[in-house]
């Protein structure tokens, strides 16, 4: 890329994402240090050697990555990617090295995108290496997400000691506490559907890398990205989430009314008996459990696999659906949040997904509108599950329903600005000559 090339609005805007990006990083690796942690990039890094702890989340990330190969590239990257864990595997096995708390995969793919980024800086050129450096900037995006979500959530729990559940729990009437529902649900269908949703509620990432690849599918052929996909929304949600935990830092049901609470909970009620409805105060809580509920980012993340997935093939759009219902029913059946926190999930993924989606195609006054509106629903709720938990929890037969109608109207307004329900076809693609990338 010349140098006039880089002077260009579009390149400087990407220029200056990345270094904030990466000073966000370093920042947060500074923070994690003072605590006595490594941070995300220290993390990152040993996984580069060490057991990584995000094994199938390297490959989802390698597959990202590999949108802008050719098939044949593809498959050379993947065998590379698994022989080297199989020496990684075999050496570990030799020196009988632990993997404890880690996979025993993960090294290869995470050296495969290394790779990669020392042949776009070192072998190519233009547009070439933009399209490749991309693809290795999505790829580390989402695991480094990851990492840099770790460490959120140390900062929640070591810098906000009193935490906001009782006005959770108490304005959570209104919706007949959920998590209390469907945790006996969950206990009642004992250990197979404890697994399938445990698994659904960890491999979130590696559904969404599912339906990116699907919108990313064209990448190699067309040569360029499209300007708005899943995993946009993902990593920006993953960004903003967490600020909103500073501000109405929430432990969980589990913790503060279950055994897992320990001496700190209100009592160890969860999920066979409902809290009574009392006066909420601000508690104390320990500074290990994060305070990751307010609001619910599983639920977020999920809606966006949904909204996504509309627009794929019938299996696409059933797996994003079961993967909606399935992560709602982890989400409370494993007392990690309250129903009021996947209210204020949903508004805010819907709210974000509208701005990133208008900020591709153009701030039109629907846009505009509709994100306005979705955010001072989003505020409305945190205000309401603050200041008048007590009056939602006395009358639910007016708070509950307008709740739902609040994150409804959202919803419909998304769905009714941009035709969320209608096919689109897909366009005709004019394959154009590929040069070899290795």
């Amino acid at each position: 890329m010349t140098f006039a090339a880089w002077r260009q609005p579009r390149a400087l805007l990407w220029s200056a994402a990345g270094v904030v990006a990466l000073g966000f990083l370093i920042a947060l690796e500074f923070a994690a240090r003072r605590y006595g942690l490594p941070g995300p990039i220290t993390n990152q890094a040993q996984e580069v050697i060490f057991a990584p702890k995000s094994g199938p989340l390297l490959y989802a990330s390698m597959a990202l990555m590999m949108v802008v190969l050719t098939w044949r590239q593809r498959f050379i990257a993947a065998g590379i990617a698994i022989g080297i864990d199989v020496i990684f595997s075999l050496v570990r096995w030799a020196v009988d090295a632990k993997t404890t708390g880690g996979h025993p995969f993960g090294n290869g793919a995470l050296w495969v995108i290394l790779g990669y980024a020392v042949i776009a800086v070192t072998r190519r050129t233009g547009r070439e290496r933009v399209l490749l450096l991309k693809g290795i900037g999505l790829g580390l995006l989402l695991v480094t997400g990851r990492k840099t979500g770790d460490t959120w959530l140390l900062i929640t729990s070591k810098t906000r000691p009193a935490v906001l559940d009782q006005y959770v729990a108490t304005a959570d009437h209104a919706l007949g506490n959920p998590s209390w529902l469907v945790g006996r649900i969950v206990k009642a269908t004992g250990p197979i559907g404890a697994h399938v949703l445990d698994y659904v509620y960890i491999q979130l990432a590696v559904a969404a890398v599912v339906v990116a690849l699907y919108q990313l599918r064209n990448v190699a052929v067309e040569r360029r990205f499209p300007g708005h996909h899943l995993v946009r929304t993902f990593l920006v949600i993953g960004l903003l989430g967490p600020a909103i935990y500073m501000i109405f830092p929430v432990a969980g049901p589990i913790f503060a009314y279950g055994a897992d609470g320990g001496h700190w909970a209100v009592a160890n009620v969860w999920p066979h008996t409902p809290p009574p409805i009392n006066a909420p105060h601000q508690m104390p809580f320990d500074t290990i459990t994060p305070r990751n509920c307010m609001p619910s980012l599983h639920t977020a993340w999920a809606t966006t696999i949904f909204i996504h997935s509309r627009q794929g093939p019938r299996i696409l759009r059933f797996a994003g659906t079961f993967w909606l219902i399935a992560t709602l029913g982890a989400t409370l059946g494993f007392g990690y949040h309250y129903g009021a926190d996947l209210v204020a999930g949903v508004v805010f993924a819907f709210t974000i997904e509208a701005a990133l989606r208008s900020l591709d195609r153009g701030w039109d006054r629907s846009g505009i509108q509709l994100v306005t509106y979705g955010a001072t629903v989003f505020a409305a709720l945190l205000v309401s599950y603050r200041y008048l938990p007590m009056q939602m929890a006395k009358h639910p037969w007016m708070f509950g329903p307008l709740l739902i109608l609040a994150m409804t109207s959202v919803v419909y307004g998304y769905a009714r600005t941009t035709k969320l329900w209608e096919p689109k076809a897909a366009p005709a693609l004019q394959p154009e000559p590929q040069p070899e990338l290795v």
